[in-house]
């Protein structure tokens, strides 16, 4: 059945002028060419000289009092046209216009009353007469600034209320966190930015001083409970935190109440005066458990660090590692002469290569794919090279994979570290910076134990060097911390793509706890500590709090937006094996000392003299050879008396001793 004609032009029209279509329309319509713009302001000049005409007329008396009357318009309207071009008023994008705009027109039509009232008082002064009234110049200016402007904020609010990519009902109710500029800047670009994200809908002011007035349009609320029971009161979904002058405290409090209201928390960092509101706006991102880290900025010693670094030559092994790759973005900052970065691993190794090809530096970069287990190629390279720094984090750390394969912890992390130590000797390098764990202390497994019997050797060396008071000798320098968030292989990566999948979240132990610290953070601190060293020292940093990973794997699961055992279980799967519930970083008989840096100390390590090392250590690597992975861990565990196996199959070498 054909639906009628005229029912069919109805639907049509309807079509073409809804609400959607015509957001549409509007969306895909380019800016108007200038030629338009001008024509526009040319009509609203028009307006608003009759509109003053008639005024005038109305009241008795002449706007224009010259004979001239045609050349007097025509100089009006050139006049006017001359300022536009001067002060570019029609080069703005209406839908765009802004304080600027508004200023521009201010002093164009400012500069045409100040130029036809110096011709009027020069007629009168020539002619001795006025050419025109200079109360309706006035006005006539006035009217044209008012016309000219309010045409501008009519088509901006016309975009910004009916012809927005989103509706309002897509929109994120947010309230900022803030009343300072650094808030209002945030709120400016939020405004502006396309496609939209968020639909501001107050300002919060934590000192509940502005409780009467607004900012933006938009009202400073009053918290006197809890954010979220004003957030709910406002209906809002989320905070974006922008108050800088918040204490890390202050702001995890923030953060803990929202996400136990399932609330989104999304953070800015601080805006600088030069940023544009595009890259503000870029840069307001859901908050990051990198950000929940109870932890101050670390500050560094510069100065001591491109002492150590500038115009060196600087080698990197396991630089394609998340240690290793962040070690090389940070060496470049210090301006070395040339770096050389190791891995093993071709592909990540290829893809930092791209990185640092993207990166404007004067150092001179050398990519080597190399085996630190090799000694003639690792010979070769340091032949080649001559570096007078090594940064040293090649190493196997899955503790799992480490406890099923002994001897390949003892080729990576003992003979491999041993054939960099030992030509670093040979090729007079100036300081060896020795990445560790704090699995190293009092090991329960085997890649703690292969990373502890590492730091002894690269200590006896140092050791050997002093009783031989070679004041040339390389400098040996070790240091340990515990757990990188977002390490290749760590927890956070895990529970990130365990969250996309749907869960569950999988944890060892209910009670299990780690120190952790950003990638960033670790190297800069191995940075400190290597300019710092003068050879045999353990640095071990300061880590913060303890973090429980089931309160990590439940804030996790609400910044994503979910509810910890209702959308996401968590399962408890029991601990895997070399596993510790706490990590420390020091031995039972161990002690610390504090050094200049409040986040790095001294961990005073009994040393072993070289000889009697070296021999256990060469038999550990012929054992190794052989695969025999009891004698292996047997042998470990003389090397180092406190290693004691957990949750293992070794612990029974434990129960023989």
């Amino acid at each position: 059945m054909s639906i009628p004609v005229n029912k069919r032009a109805a639907q049509f029209v309807s079509d073409v002028f809804s609400k959607t279509n015509l957001r549409l329309n509007m969306h895909n319509l380019g800016y108007l060419p200038r030629w338009i713009i001008v024509c526009i302001d040319l009509m609203v000049l028009l307006l608003s000289f009759f509109f003053t005409f008639l005024l005038f007329r109305g009241t008795g008396l002449d706007y224009i009092t010259t004979p001239h009357t045609i050349i007097f318009i025509s100089s009006f309207f050139g006049i006017n046209l001359f300022f536009f071009w001067l002060f570019r008023t029609y080069s703005g994008i209406i839908r765009h216009s802004s304080n600027i705009d508004a200023v521009k027109l201010l002093f164009s039509q400012s500069a045409v009353l100040i130029v036809f009232l110096a011709f009027n008082f020069l007629h009168e002064i020539i002619l001795g007469s006025k050419a025109f009234l200079n109360t309706a110049i006035f006005i006539n200016i006035v009217l044209s600034f008012c016309g000219l402007f309010l045409y501008r904020v009519v088509v901006k609010q016309t975009f910004e209320l009916y012809f927005s990519e989103k509706s309002n009902s897509e929109l994120i109710r947010t309230v900022i966190y803030g009343t300072d500029a650094n808030a209002i800047s945030v709120a400016n670009a939020l405004k502006f930015e396309t496609p939209s994200r968020f639909k501001i809908v107050g300002f919060v002011d934590k000192k509940n001083k502005n409780a009467s007035k607004r900012m933006l349009d938009l009202p400073i609320l009053v918290q006197k409970k809890k954010l979220p029971a004003l957030m709910r009161s406002v209906a809002a979904e989320g905070v974006i935190i922008a108050d800088k002058g918040l204490s890390k405290d202050e702001q995890l409090i923030i953060v803990d109440q929202c996400l136990e209201y399932n609330y989104k928390v999304y953070t800015v960092p601080l805006i600088s005066d030069w940023e544009n509101q595009k890259e503000i706006s870029q840069k307001v991102k859901t908050i990051q458990i990198e950000d929940l880290l109870e932890r101050k900025p670390i500050l560094l010693d510069n100065k001591s660090i491109s002492n150590q670094l500038k115009g060196k030559v600087i080698l990197i092994s396991g630089a394609a590692g998340s240690i290793g790759s962040e070690i090389v973005r940070q060496v470049l900052l210090f301006d070395p002469k040339k770096i050389i970065i190791l891995d093993q691993a071709e592909t990540p190794l290829h893809h930092l290569k791209l990185e640092t090809d993207s990166i404007i530096t004067r150092a001179k970069i050398r990519t080597v794919i190399g085996d630190i287990r090799n000694l003639e190629a690792m010979d070769r390279l340091f032949s080649s090279y001559k570096p007078e720094v090594v940064f040293h984090a090649a190493a196997y750390k899955h503790v799992p994979l480490m406890e099923e394969n002994p001897c390949q912890a003892i080729f990576t992390n003992i003979k491999g570290t041993k054939n960099l130590a030992d030509l670093a000797c040979l090729y007079g390098v100036e300081k060896f910076v020795m990445v560790s764990t704090d699995k190293a202390v009092n090991p329960s497994n085997v890649m703690g134990a292969s990373k502890r019997i590492a730091e002894k050797y690269v200590q006896s060396l140092q050791l050997k060097d002093q009783k031989e008071k070679d004041s040339h000798a390389t400098k040996f320098i070790t240091t340990r911390f515990g757990n990188v968030l977002g390490s290749n292989g760590s927890v956070v990566p895990l529970f990130t793509k365990q969250i996309a999948e749907g869960g569950p979240l999988t944890i060892t132990h209910i009670d299990i706890i780690r120190y952790f610290m950003t990638i960033p953070e670790a190297c800069q601190l191995v940075l400190e500590a290597g300019a710092m060293g003068n050879g045999g020292e353990i640095y071990i940093f300061d880590m913060g709090k303890p973090v429980k990973i089931i309160d990590l794997a439940r804030k996790m699961i609400k910044l994503a937006g979910f509810i910890p055992d209702k959308d996401i279980k968590i399962d408890i799967v029991g601990l895997r094996p070399g596993e510790k519930l706490y990590e420390e970083l020091l031995n039972d008989t161990s002690k610390s000392i504090p050094t200049h840096h409040a986040k790095i100390m001294i961990a005073q390590e009994i040393q072993e003299e070289f000889e009697g090392l070296h021999t256990d250590i060469n038999e550990l690597i012929r054992l190794a050879d052989l695969f025999a992975n009891d004698a292996i861990v047997t042998q470990m565990k003389k090397i180092v008396p406190e290693f004691k196996s957990m949750n293992s199959a070794y612990e029974m070498l434990d129960q023989k001793d």
